[in-house]
């Protein structure tokens, strides 16, 4: 699943001119801003969380896209009049491409803009969803803060690990507690922090927790440099999955101690880490 540093990848690229889809494809023509939905084709209807898929073309059909944003792992779009979300879940993907392309055997929707070209989801496994709102706080706000946020701080970091009492893998994961965070980022930050995926997050000291906020910033802006990692099909745009130091490493060699990392399984999710950098 593309975490924060994919999501906002995919949300630059739409916002500037620089030809880029999460498969490696091409945009047609720069960004999508200012540009007109001339109208919207549903493919498969479930992708569209909200509205009821008859009221679509009503709510959107003229409306201009004004600005490209992201919340946690969602893309934001501002709409002359309300808001388009976009959640790629496990294998979502966008393209921007002139209207004579051929489509893809899994496109879901597809936006056609008014300048022969249009904006196509696809999305193999079909858990991918759009909303199209009054108010994006009805679908974003029961995220957690923003990592990367100006708001966010070691400080309250730490205030927030120790007003709860559990593991530090799936709390790090939970959408609800800091937003954008999935499995990649979190193992790998938690290396950085030499902090064991199953300490608990009420046992952190403050130092610890600074330590952990640095991590987490640092790994997530450079996931962001990179342009994300590729490992699978679902996201070929970047190079970090490059620079790993334990996800998908298991039985590699530490790069920092020389031992080998090793792989559980913590809250339910494949985990890696090095027993000498991150003791328990």
């Amino acid at each position: 699943m593309p975490e924060l540093p994919e999501v906002e990848t995919i949300a630059r690229f739409l916002r500037n001119s620089t030809a880029f889809t999460s498969s490696g494809g091409s945009l047609a023509g720069g960004s999508v801003i200012g540009r007109v939905i001339r109208s919207v084709e549903l493919l498969w209807e479930r992708t569209l969380a909200e509205p009821l898929p008859a009221e679509v073309n009503t709510r959107l059909v003229g409306q201009e896209i004004r600005e490209v944003d992201r919340r946690g792992k969602f893309l934001v779009l501002e709409l002359s009049r309300g808001w388009l979300l976009f959640h790629l879940r496990m294998s979502g993907d966008i393209r921007v491409e002139q209207e004579s392309a051929t489509c893809l055997a899994h496109d879901r929707v597809i936006f056609h803009f008014g300048d022969d070209t249009r904006l196509v989801f696809n999305d193999t496994r079909k858990f991918g969803r759009i909303w199209a709102v009054d108010d994006p706080q009805s679908v974003v706000g029961g995220l957690g803060p923003e990592p990367l946020g100006n708001a966010f701080s070691a400080e309250l970091l730490h205030q927030m690990l120790r007003a709860r009492s559990r593991e530090l893998k799936p709390l790090l994961m939970d959408q609800a507690f800091l937003a954008g965070l999935g499995n990649i980022y979190t193992d790998e930050a938690l290396h950085r922090a030499g902090l064991h995926p199953r300490r608990r997050s009420s046992s952190l000291k403050m130092q610890e927790s600074e330590r952990l906020y640095q991590a987490i910033r640092e790994v997530l802006e450079e996931g962001i440099r990179r342009n994300g990692a590729s490992i699978d099909w679902v996201y070929r745009g970047g190079e970090f999955q490059n620079y790993f130091r334990v996800y998908q490493r298991q039985g590699q060699v530490c790069t920092t101690c020389g031992t080998k990392i090793e792989r559980i399984v913590v809250g339910q999710r494949g985990t890696r880490y090095c027993p000498k950098c991150q003791p328990l």
